[in-house]
């Protein structure tokens, strides 16, 4: 297969590791980086999102047998919340890549194979400093009384028969790139972190550790594991199909790796291009890294997340924003997104305040843009009928439009998201006075009495704030998609997938107008003040976090679904125990186009183990989270060396298999009566 050269914008999160549950934090990443590629994808540049899961790695397996849990099963549950977590803040992520998928495996494998070939990996006893909680290993310079000075956490004093990489072996070559090519890595300030850091040397790394039945085997010792950092890196090529797939080609490299600060300067901006540079393999063009949230109490630099309990479980969040606003769920993770992007000051450290993000709610998407919405489409209602024709669209208006859009650009080109988010709410706002200075309640008044020139006033001044509004909605599309959607709607325009990329020039939607009737996306909140329990209900995940039980399932293929024959008694029916489970995990089974291996839970103790035959009806990502019905007393059955425990039920609708699942979440393992 020949596939042609990049095409594609790449971006990626960091791939997250599973040993607690997402955060706003997490959030923050991930939101900027859909954003980043949404915003791409209005441009009209093809772009393809990748997240994921670090699921290998000691401090998981420790974390796992601490909460008295099977490890698979541990990561498995965590994954799915991640997942869960995304889909609700609206991520369109093109990729989702587990670090325990068989892809990976065969990547990480391919990976090591070319190390070894070009001499880059060696046996040696490693002796120094190695902290499970950071899953990091450090130099004497980087310890002082057992602590990491870089993050706080204690280290333990190891000594074992490890393989190595060539680090040091890159430390000329990495400089060189970085003087070379300045925009590599951002911002600026960073970049010479990065530098000081390996002029102060770099040294051999070790990349394994001791098996201790959970990691990806080392090559040829299987009494070894994989270092996790070497192997979640390579996560950004398996998760793009590298090597087996040749579509890889179109995306690679990486465009941006986006991330928080804390792994930038030591893994994705020293050791990561080094392994690219030791396997032959281009490097990404631009790593970016942004600051903490930090909450008052902790040390400076200090991020708030897992570890300090500082941070609202994304779904718990949105969920507070829809009951104090009154608004829908949806609308709510849309203004979760607006707001972790806008309050952020990104490269930067950021004071973490759910009253700040109260106060910015009601002062941009309440007060500027609710109010300029509703103004507009009922004036419009009111004084034209929702019909408005022969629009000229206000010159002055357009070139502060025209400078609102270059403005927006530059700053998403160089990942100030907070910046391009203010330069749109400088039109918005704008658009507000415009109203009350030209009045167009009076134009109407005169117009209604005859005035022409009133009238073809009061059509430029409705018309303006229109296109302004839809203006505003596309630059606001890639952080609020579903508001943005609802927008244009009421204003009776296509939506933003198919508006192009030319929408994006003032004036572009025309110059006639049939608007509906406005309804208020995001009312103003009349109470800013946050009680304890507030503060408790933020803090607390939901209380589906731990299962994830929404989207995704697998039903059984629409021709191993045998048509009856004979009647059946009750009795007989009854043998037959129909269960609800919730897929953990999908897959691919190797060598099969119609073959899912999915991981399916019923209960604490009744993991099964299901071969489904519906590849070409839904997509493994897809399957992860959702509730299902399976047979569970049905006979186990081998097929390509997998023993399937059991069978997913789906509806035959021409040829097509189409799941079958309860219409509200029940407990997992409930009977099917």
């Amino acid at each position: 297969m020949t596939v042609s050269a990049k095409t594609t914008y790449y971006v990626t999160t960091p791939i997250y590791y599973v040993n607690g549950q997402p955060h706003i934090g997490t959030a923050l990443t991930t939101v900027a980086c859909d954003a980043i590629a949404r915003y791409q994808r209005l441009c009209g540049q093809p772009a393809f999102l990748l997240t994921g899961t670090d699921e290998n790695g000691t401090k998981i397996q420790e974390a796992a047998e601490k909460a008295h849990v099977d490890t698979l099963l541990f990561v498995d549950r965590l994954s799915a919340a991640f997942q869960k977590s995304w889909r609700e803040l609206h991520i369109a992520a093109d990729g989702f890549i587990r670090t325990t998928e068989p892809r990976h495996l065969r990547a990480v494998q391919e990976f090591f194979r070319r190390l070894r070939e070009r001499g880059y990996v060696y046996k040696d006893i490693y002796e120094g400093w190695y902290s499970v909680s950071d899953e990091t290993f450090y130099r004497d310079s980087d310890v002082e009384n057992g602590i990491a000075k870089e993050t706080g956490k204690p280290v333990i004093r190891v000594k074992e028969e490890n393989y190595f990489f060539r680090l040091s072996a890159f430390a000329d070559k990495l400089l060189e790139h970085i003087h070379a090519h300045p925009e590599f890595l951002l911002p600026d300030f960073r970049r010479n972190e990065v530098i000081r850091f390996i002029e102060e040397g770099l040294r051999d790394i070790c990349i394994t550790r001791a098996n201790r039945g959970w990691g990806i085997p080392f090559p040829e010792d299987e009494s070894k594991v994989i270092y996790v950092w070497f192997d979640a890196l390579i996560s950004y090529l398996s998760g793009i199909g590298w090597p087996d797939d040749p579509v890889w080609q179109t995306r690679w490299p990486a465009d941006l790796h986006f991330m928080g600060k804390e792994i930038f300067v030591r893994f994705h901006a020293t050791l990561w291009p080094a392994m690219l540079m030791a396997v032959g393999l281009p490097l990404p063009k631009q790593v970016y890294a942004h600051g903490f949230w930090t909450i008052p109490g902790l040390k400076p630099g200090e991020k708030a997340g897992k570890s300090t309990g500082g941070l609202p479980h994304p779904t718990s969040f949105s969920r507070f924003l829809a009951e104090r606003a009154g608004i829908d769920f949806d609308l709510a993770a849309d203004a979760q997104r607006y707001l972790l992007c806008r309050e952020m000051n990104f490269g930067l450290d950021t004071e973490f305040s759910v009253e700040s993000f109260l106060r910015r709610f009601n002062t941009d998407l309440a007060n500027d843009l609710g109010n300029l919405l509703n103004r507009t489409l009922n004036m419009v209602n009111r004084y034209t009928g929702g019909v408005l024709k022969n629009v000229e669209l206000d010159p002055e208006i357009g070139a502060l439009a025209e400078a609102v859009r270059d403005d927006y650009h530059r700053a998403m080109a160089e990942f100030r998201l907070n910046g391009a988010l203010e330069a749109v709410f400088r039109l918005v706002g704008r658009m507000n006075k415009y109203l009350d200075e030209k009045a167009p309640w009076s134009l109407a008044k005169a117009a209604e009495s005859g005035d022409a020139a009133a009238a073809a006033q009061l059509r430029t001044v409705l018309g303006t704030c229109l296109e302004a509004t839809r203006f505003s909605a596309l630059l606001l599309s890639p952080f609020m998609p579903v508001a943005s959607e609802r927008l244009l709607d009421q204003m009776g325009l296509a939506s933003v997938s198919a508006s192009g990329s030319q929408a994006l020039n003032w004036g572009a939607a025309g110059n006639t107008w049939q608007v509906k009737t406005p309804q208020p996306l995001f009312p103003r909140m009349q109470n800013l003040n946050l009680s304890e329990k507030d503060i408790q209900t933020l803090m607390t995940p939901p209380e589906d976090a731990e299962t994830q039980a929404r989207p995704v399932g697998a039903p059984v293929p629409p021709e191993e679904i045998a048509p009856a024959t004979s009647n059946i008694s009750i009795e007989e029916f009854q043998r037959v125990q129909l269960v609800v489970g919730e897929v953990l995990a999908a897959e691919p089974v190797p060598n099969t186009t119609k073959l899912l291996r999915l991981t399916v839970l019923l209960s604490e103790k009744d993991v099964r183990t299901i071969l489904a035959g519906i590849a070409e009806f839904y997509k493994p990502e897809e399957l992860v989270g959702r509730q299902v019905v399976i047979v569970a007393n049905l006979q186990p059955r081998r097929m390509r060396g997998i023993e399937s425990q059991g069978m997913l039920l789906a509806a035959d609708v021409e040829g097509r298999a189409v799941l079958l699942q309860p219409d509200q979440p029940v407990p997992n393992g409930t009977r099917v009566r």
